[in-house]
């Protein structure tokens, strides 16, 4: 899929674990879990808006789209 998720990089940023963050946005560790190793398929608007305030960061901090389709996206340049 050509939308890659940074969800990890951001974590590792951050300094916060997969059981931090879904009890601060309210999912299930399975569910934040699917979205962390990109394998998730669509997320929800309402979903980003908490991660994003979660994390102190920008839509545009977690995902990336490459024209790339086995969805290899260019590293991010760091902060």
């Amino acid at each position: 899929m050509p939308i890659v998720v940074h969800l990890d990089v951001m974590m590792a940023r951050r300094k916060i674990g997969l059981t931090e963050l879904a009890a601060r946005v309210d999912l299930t560790l399975a569910n934040l879990s699917i979205l962390k190793n990109g394998h998730a398929r669509a997320i929800r608007f309402s979903t980003l808006d908490a991660l994003c305030r979660a994390l102190d960061c920008q839509p545009g901090d977690l995902l990336t789209w490459t024209d790339d389709p086995d969805g290899e996206a260019v590293p991010q340049d760091s902060e």
